[in-house]
């Protein structure tokens, strides 16, 4: 149980749907709530807890970890979430509606950041469905953008409509703030249960171990160059991990640096 001094209710500002198990959402931001590009919130949200005696409200509140997509320097809080269907969380929070409320824990987690590496040149971020999140919140940040010479983010999906925050993405071509630096962004769209025009069709382990993904990009992943994060289904993120850990890869640890980082919070 988190005591009610360690979160804050937050109200729901906007809603998003994607496809029919996939949707977006913001939230207010407590003034006081600091995180960096590529951390995670616990989220709560209230459910009926009628056959508690031992609980007077007859509510409870469930938790779950969710990758951050807002920038930092944002005055809301944006995630992006899957459904399950009868899921504890997911299923609650999926009838939220603008102006209910969500909490938020104050404390800030995990270790997917930029911070874990030192001296790269190319930035790869891989992402099956949902680990997107992180990824957009690392583009937010200029010094993502000042660090790399190349940020090159590979989503993969099982449909095309779940290619969420695509204009999202391609929109950083055109933006104010970071269009004279757009020439460093390469976009790959993996669609493994379709065809779609223009995407790669098998799963990023397998695009790896054939050299496909580093000939679409046109970049190489190279060990004295090549930073790279990993966030997806547990699956994908083992897979992924033991190719490019055969290649030399290592992960950064603390006071170890590397060039992969996974966040583990699956």
């Amino acid at each position: 149980m988190v005591a009610p001094d360690k979160y804050t209710a937050e109200k729901i500002l906007w809603i998003h749907p994607w496809a029919p198990n996939l949707f977006s959402f913001r939230l207010t931001r407590y003034a006081g709530f600091r995180f960096t590009p590529g951390q995670f919130a616990r989220l709560g949200v209230a459910k009926p807890d009628p056959d508690n005696p031992k609980n007077p409200s007859g509510t409870r509140i469930v938790w779950r970890a969710y990758s951050i997509v807002s920038a930092s320097y944002d005055e809301h809080l944006e995630f992006y979430s899957i459904v399950i269907p009868g899921g504890d969380f997911t299923s609650e929070l999926s009838r939220l509606r603008v102006g209910d409320t969500v909490y938020v824990e104050k404390m800030n987690y995990g270790f997917l950041t930029c911070d874990r590496f030192e001296r790269g040149k190319d930035l790869w971020l891989l992402a099956t469905g949902t680990g997107l999140a992180p990824f957009i919140s690392i583009l937010w940040e200029h010094k993502t953008w000042d660090d790399y010479e190349n940020l090159i983010v590979v989503h993969s999906v099982r449909y095309p409509n779940e290619l969420a925050y695509q204009q999202t993405i391609e929109g950083f071509r055109a933006h104010k703030h970071f269009r004279a630096r757009a020439r460093k962004l390469r976009y790959v769209q993996v669609v493994t249960r379709a065809k779609f025009d223009g995407a790669l069709g098998q799963r990023i382990p397998a695009l790896i171990e054939s050299g496909q993904l580093e000939s679409r990009v046109g970049v190489g992943l190279d060990l004295s160059r090549s930073r790279v994060m990993i966030c997806g289904n547990p699956e994908m993120v083992t897979d992924t991990r033991k190719r490019l850990t055969a290649r030399g890869f290592s992960t950064s640890r603390r006071g170890v640096p590397g060039q992969l980082a996974v966040e583990n919070y699956w």
